[in-house]
C-alpha cells in the first residue's frame, strides 16, 4: 500500500493533538485560499484544457464557490468550536453538560471529475476546520481507479439509480452537463412537451450559437469511456433537438429526448452529459407517483407558475435537495446543507455542516465533587421513597399537560 506510510504518519500527527487548536487550522485554511488566489490562472487553464470548461463556469465554480466556503468557515469557525452547553435536570444543576466538538482522525477525500476542485476542496475546508489531518488524493488517482463520482461510491451505496434527479416541469428549464445535481429527465404532460420544445431549442440558440461544437462556452465530455457511455444513450426515445457527436472531440450537442420510456436505457442510470429526456405523464399526480415509486434522487426540481405546484410536489416527495423553478442554484448556499438520502448518498455538507460532518459530537457531563450526598438517592438499598425522589428529579413533564391527583 504506497499510502500506509503517509497515514501513520497523519494518525501520528493527529495523537500529537498539533491539529486541535484553533490558530492552526486558521493558518491551514489560510494558505489553502492563497493557493487559490494564487494558482487561478492555472486551474482556469487545466479545467479548460481537461474538461473544454469555460473559464467562467471554471472561476464561479471551482474557485469563487470554494473561496466563499473558505471565508465562511473562517468567520465562524470559532463559534463552531465552542462547546455546546445543553440542558440539565434537577439533580445536575450544579454541574457542566456540554458537547465537545471532536475531530474524528485521519480523513480521505475522493474527489470526483465534474468539479475537480470544487468537490475536493469543499470538503477538505470542513475537515481542516474540524481538526482532521487529511489525506486526500483527489482527481487521477484513486478516484479514477474507481471509475469517478458513482464508481466510487457503488461499493457502499448498492447502487446508484438513486441519483437520478428529476424535474417536474410546467414552464421552462435548462439543462446542465457534467453536474450530478443537473436535472436527469423531465416530466410533463404531452401538451408541455409540445411546448417544451420552441423554447429549448431557442435557449440552445441563445447560449451556445446555431452550431453548439463552435461555441468556446460548451464544454466536452471528459473521457473517451463517458463519451461512448453517453453517446449510447441517444437510441432513447426519440432525438427531437440535437443528437450531433464528434467521438474524437468527445463532443455531444445538447441534446433532447422526446417520448422517452421508463425502461428506456436514458432512465437507467445518472446521464451526466449534455442530454435531457423528457417522460410523458398525464398529470402532477403521476409525476409524483413516478419518482417516488424510484429511488430517492440527490435533487428534485419543480417548475411552475402556480406556487402551489412547486410545495405540492415539495411536500409528496423525498430527495437529498430541492429547488423551485431553477436547478442548481440551491448548492450555492453555504447555509443549506448539500448531500443525499438513501441511495443518493449519505450525509451533508456546506458550511457548518461539513464542519458537523467531520466532528464527532461527544456528550460530556462534568460533574461537582462535593455533591455526592445527592447521589444517595440512585444506591441501594431501593426504596419506595428513593423512587419518588429520584423520580421527581429526573422525570421530563410533557409542557402544557396537568396532572390530575
Amino acid at each position: 500500500n504506497p499510502y500506509a506510510g503517509l497515514v501513520s504518519h497523519l494518525r501520528a500527527v493527529w495523537l500529537s493533538g498539533k491539529t486541535r487548536p484553533m490558530e492552526y487550522r486558521v493558518a491551514q485554511l489560510e494558505a489553502l485560499g492563497r493557493f487559490l488566489d494564487e494558482k487561478k490562472q492555472e486551474i482556469l487553464e487545466a479545467t479548460g484544457s481537461d474538461m473544454g470548461k469555460p473559464s467562467f463556469e471554471a472561476y464561479f465554480t471551482e474557485i469563487l464557490l470554494c473561496k466563499n466556503e473558505l471565508n465562511d468557515t473562517l468567520n465562524n469557525l470559532s463559534h463552531w468550536m465552542k462547546d455546546e452547553h445543553v440542558d440539565k435536570n434537577l439533580v445536575t444543576q450544579l454541574d457542566s453538560a456540554f458537547i465537545r466538538k471532536d475531530p474524528y482522525g485521519v480523513v480521505l477525500i475522493i474527489a470526483p471529475w465534474n468539479y475537480p476542485l470544487h468537490l475536493f476542496l469543499v470538503p477538505l475546508i470542513g475537515a481542516i476546520a474540524a481538526g482532521e489531518p487529511n489525506l486526500s488524493p483527489g482527481p487521477g488517482s484513486a478516484s479514477q481507479r474507481r471509475g469517478g463520482l458513482a464508481g466510487g461510491l457503488v461499493p457502499m451505496l448498492g447502487c446508484q439509480k438513486g441519483w437520478l434527479s428529476p424535474c417536474h416541469c410546467s414552464d421552462v428549464l435548462s439543462i446542465s452537463p457534467q453536474t450530478c445535481i443537473a436535472p436527469d429527465y423531465v416530466l410533463c404532460s404531452l401538451e408541455m412537451q409540445e411546448k417544451l420544445m420552441p423554447a429549448l431549442r431557442e435557449a440552445i440558440t441563445e447560449f451556445f450559437g446555431s452550431n453548439p461544437r463552435e461555441s468556446p462556452d460548451f464544454g466536452r465530455i471528459v473521457g473517451d469511456k463517458q463519451f461512448r457511455r453517453i453517446r449510447a444513450l441517444l437510441c432513447s426515445g426519440r432525438v427531437a433537438i440535437g443528437g450531433q457527436t464528434d467521438e474524437k472531440e468527445r463532443y455531444i450537442a445538447p441534446t433532447v429526448l422526446a417520448d422517452v420510456l421508463p425502461s428506456d436505457p436514458a432512465m437507467q442510470e445518472e446521464i451526466f452529459g449534455p442530454i435531457l429526456p423528457i417522460v410523458v405523464v398525464a398529470n402532477m399526480d403521476e409525476a409524483i407517483d413516478f419518482i417516488n415509486a424510484r429511488p430517492r434522487p440527490l435533487a428534485v426540481y419543480a417548475f411552475s407558475c402556480d406556487s402551489k405546484v412547486v410545495n405540492q410536489v415539495l411536500e409528496r416527495t423525498s430527495s437529498g435537495g430541492f429547488c423551485g423553478n431553477d436547478t442548481l442554484m440551491h448548492v450555492t448556499l453555504t447555509s443549506l446543507p448539500f448531500g443525499g438520502i438513501g441511495n443518493s448518498g449519505l450525509g451533508k455538507y456546506h458550511g457548518k455542516f461539513t464542519f458537523d460532518t467531520f466532528s464527532h459530537h461527544r456528550g460530556c457531563l462534568h460533574r461537582n465533587m462535593g455533591l455526592e450526598a445527592l447521589n444517595a438517592l440512585r444506591y441501594p438499598p431501593y426504596t419506595q421513597q428513593k423512587l419518588g425522589l429520584l423520580t421527581a428529579t429526573f422525570e421530563i413533564k410533557r409542557k402544557g399537560m396537568c396532572t390530575l391527583l
